[in-house]
């Protein structure tokens, strides 16, 4: 892989671009450094392609090369995707190089990628297709995305040869899988801290919430959709539908604290009746809001629910007696649980809840509203909460 330089060939010894095309697998796309100050080319320009061969100097215009055309996406996941497409057999066999041209598509007119260094038009050695097309720095999870392509055929002289840009194609990246959330949930247990005893799950809201609960909904708390706060790749993000509780005590008293961030009333329901060997319990996300604060979102679906078959296909099951955020044990008969000292555990339940089944009352701590993560966004440069794969 290399980037083409107006200005001098890319063959030099020294060029750290050619060092990189000597290691690089056929079936990756890498990054090279593209800054070529004071210079011009129609592959550097930002913005669409425009479907023009180059007007400028330093790509050289001779035959005509063949047109990528009926571009298929495929093999997509969260920071990577496979591309293939057709092409006329002519001047086939002088194509070296093929031109990417990437971009979010929320931003067609910008490259405003996350690292605003990062070049969105990659180079890659023409190699058999479909070629894979991998990178986290510039490919984020459930993003959408437009692409489009060039052949290229390098000269001598390090100039290059391009044909016009294809169609442009538009397709969007996918969750975090299995494999991804399995390395969120590894640096999540690193700082989950020693397990503290508990006895009740609760929720906090207004109380308007309640009385509609009641006047509405037959006195039953239903799911709902999650919202998008925590990591970008979640695939419980905007899918899974469950009714948020919580469960972290104050150190010193071994009772839910008196200040909430979501409304002064609040539903308590004791923590057998949600969670027991009847109940599963996943993995669904570990982030922080650019604080010092991390939290870890943790489901429990009745065994056979649609929320268990939801998950099963998508997260990480972990063993209720024995991980590092939420056990459920049974000691003398009874069950006794406890809950990661060091995060703050968000819990999404999958079923209805009764009223009936806990109760409503008053706090008499303050509302912190700045401590909501109601679609908050994760920081994606934090090192402790974040994998290396697209965010």
């Amino acid at each position: 892989m290399e980037v083409p330089r107006l200005d001098h060939a890319l063959n030099s010894p020294t060029s750290p671009c050619e060092e990189v095309i000597k290691n690089l697998s056929l079936e990756a796309i890498q990054l090279c450094d593209r800054d070529v100050k004071g210079q011009k080319s129609e592959f550097q320009h930002q913005g669409q392609p425009q479907g023009n061969k180059s007007q400028d100097s330093g790509i050289a215009e001779m035959e005509e090369l063949p047109v990528p055309r009926n571009i298929k996406i495929s093999n997509i996941t969260c920071d990577s995707f496979k591309i293939s497409w057709e092409m006329d057999s002519k001047s086939k066999d002088r194509i070296t190089h093929y031109f990417i041209d990437l971009n979010k598509k929320e931003n067609k007119n910008s490259n405003k990628f996350k690292h605003k260094d990062v070049p969105t038009k990659l180079v890659a050695k023409a190699v058999p297709l479909p070629m894979t097309v991998r990178g986290h720095w510039f490919l984020s999870p459930r993003t959408e995305y437009t692409v489009a392509v060039q052949t290229a055929s390098k000269q001598v002289d390090g100039d290059y040869v391009v044909s016009e840009w294809s169609e442009i194609i538009e397709f969007c990246t996918a969750d975090y899988s299995k494999v991804h959330l399995t390395q969120l949930l590894e640096k999540a247990e690193v700082i989950a801290g020693r397990m503290l005893k508990f006895s009740v799950f609760y929720r906090n809201q207004h109380k308007e919430y309640f009385d509609y609960i009641r006047e509405h909904h037959g006195n039953a708390m239903q799911p709902s959709v999650k919202d998008n706060s925590g990591s970008h790749g979640s695939p419980i993000s905007g899918k899974l539908e469950g009714i948020f509780f919580s469960c972290s005590t104050e150190f010193n008293t071994g009772k839910p604290p008196q200040d909430s961030p979501y409304g002064r009333y609040r539903f308590e329901i004791a923590a057998e009746k949600l969670f027991n060997p009847n109940t599963n319990l996943y993995f669904g996300d570990f982030y922080c809001m650019y604080t010092a604060y991390h939290y870890v979102i943790l489901v429990i679906a009745p065994v056979g629910s649609p929320g268990d078959e939801f998950c099963k296909q998508r997260l990480p099951q972990l063993n209720s007696q024995d991980n590092k955020f939420l056990t459920c044990r049974e000691e003398d008969g009874m069950l006794v649980y406890h809950h990661a000292q060091d995060v703050i555990l968000e819990v999404i339940y999958t079923d209805p809840v009764g009223l009936s089944l806990g109760t409503v009352a008053e706090i008499t701590g303050h509302q912190l509203m700045s401590l909501s993560t109601a679609n908050a966004k994760k920081d994606p440069s934090c090192k402790t909460c974040n994998i290396s794969v697209g965010r």
